[in-house]
């Protein structure tokens, strides 16, 4: 086999390939062996008509549109790899000549990966905000633990914003009840929000055994946008009682004796989750900092396709929430072009992202042994809702194993790239990124075995990165 290939751009080639008829015979035996089993030819067993009369009953060509059909494919691989081409896509193939019991040849139209001169990439520079947390903070997550622990009480007043209230409700258009649009006996915070535009605002002021009807919009279903009656009624209005935040509290609700180590610790946690959002801010801010080094070359096919898919995503996440693209961008202060542009510039960075940490993994000569790639099926199970080994089996049997792998590498790659980096908050304190836990906390070095402690913070650092890479899509848009 012969095979070149012609660079029509920095992301697409054109594979030319020549295959001589010799490397086409198992191909061909094959196809003349499947043909037999199918065809009825007086004087022959089924399975055992020569070449020569299928050739006659069912033409030649037949045979080679199999054989060619059942060839090509390995042949193709063969070229990639002879080539060095990483491909991003499914081929445009063309048999371009035939030549019975000579040769074939086709050409493969394909997108490839970029080649890339890496630029220095040890010791990158980058800033993010300090971590601020205020006692408005503090007293919002006490107050949820609080509310956990609160009981509800019959009230005869009418309903105030943070009252629950025990409703019925249903919503019609030209006096029917719209399908999957009613409730009874339902509990509802007044305030919460989150339901249906204007019950909040209706529920105010209603006392048990009233009724009220007012008009809103659906946010989904097929007369999503439409206005709509609603018809609400209120059966029991209940105010939460909340526990004292003294020391009894504290022993019920959490292992501390006193309500000021409850706090503290509160105090802590919060620390812990805003060390987390800034190691993932710092994580951002650093492959920013190599992007800003390099143009990278992208395909636009797959630039177009993670446009779409995020787009959906986005779309699909709204429409769950309760909540109009129109309403979201006007909560965002957005117009439709500035949030595609948006969209646009974060997927063309994640793209460009991907491509230098693979070129990282190489370098680093980065692997995945069997544990790296058990727990990351597990984690990824987890994410998603299913039975890790469900998840498992349905990855093996659609060969999802390899962008798992890859997954993991970039990650690893990524963990490489932001330990090596200098990041600072806006007061100029350096990041601990490298002892940083999956809990927030900060693990100490043991100062008399440095290097077992590096070997052992090692991966926690790069699964802390390989969740970053999961999660692009998702950090991105937030």
């Amino acid at each position: 086999m012969k095979s070149a290939v012609e660079t029509l751009s920095p992301t697409r080639a054109k594979l030319t390939v020549e295959v001589p008829f010799e490397e086409l015979k198992p191909s061909l035996d094959a196809a003349y062996k499947a043909i037999a089993q199918q065809i009825n030819v007086p004087g022959f067993r089924r399975g055992k008509v020569p070449p020569m009369v299928i050739d006659r009953q069912v033409g030649r060509g037949a045979v080679l549109d199999q054989a060619i059909n059942d060839a090509l494919p390995k042949k193709y691989v063969e070229a990639l790899q002879e080539n060095s081409l990483e491909p991003l896509a499914q081929p445009e193939i063309e048999v371009t000549k035939l030549e019975d019991n000579d040769h074939i040849e086709f050409t493969a139209e394909v997108d490839v990966k970029p080649q890339i001169d890496l630029p220095a990439y040890e010791g990158l520079e980058a800033q993010v905000e300090d971590i601020e947390i205020s006692d408005e903070d503090v007293d919002e997550q006490v107050q949820s633990l609080r509310e956990r622990f609160g009981t509800l009480a019959d009230v005869e007043r009418p309903a105030a914003e943070g009252d629950f209230v025990v409703l019925d409700l249903k919503a019609m258009k030209d006096g029917e009840v719209l399908e999957g649009a009613e409730v009874t006996g339902m509990s509802y915070q007044v305030g919460k929000g989150g339901m249906i535009d204007g019950l909040d605002e209706a529920l105010v002021g209603m006392k048990a055994g009233d009724d009220k009807t007012f008009t809103s919009q659906l946010v989904g279903g097929d007369l999503v946008g439409e206005e709509v009656e609603v018809a609400v009624s209120v059966s029991q209005v209940q105010e939460q009682e909340l526990p004292e935040l003294d020391d009894e509290f504290a022993q019920l609700a959490s292992e501390f004796d006193t309500s000021e180590e409850l706090v503290a610790d509160v105090r802590s946690r919060l620390g812990n989750g805003k060390r987390l959002e800034q190691a993932a801010e710092a994580r951002d801010a650093v492959l920013e900092a190599l992007l800003e080094k390099i143009s990278v070359p992208l395909p636009e096919t797959m630039v177009t396709d993670e446009l779409n898919a995020r787009r959906q995503n986005i779309e699909q996440q709204l429409m769950m929430a309760g909540i109009t693209m129109e309403k979201y961008l006007e909560d965002e202060e957005q117009t439709q072009e500035e949030f595609e542009a948006e969209l646009d510039r974060r997927v063309r960075d994640a793209v460009a992202a991907q491509f230098l940490l693979d070129e990282i993994a190489k370098k680093e000569e980065l692997g995945v042994d069997q544990q790296e790639l058990s727990q990351h099926l597990i984690r990824r199970a987890q994410q998603s809702g299913q039975d890790p080994q469900e998840f498992a089996n349905h990855m093996f049997e659609h060969n999802h194993i390899p962008e798992l792998v890859q997954e993991i590498l970039r990650g690893k790659a990524l963990a490489v790239l932001v330990e090596s980096a200098t990041v600072k908050d806006a007061s100029g304190n350096v990041l601990e990124l490298k002892n940083l836990q999956p809990d927030g906390t900060i693990m100490e070095q043991p100062a008399e075995e440095p290097e077992a402690a590096e070997a052992t913070e090692a991966p926690a650092a790069g699964a802390d990165a390989e969740a970053g890479i999961e999660n692009d899509t998702e950090d991105a848009q937030a």
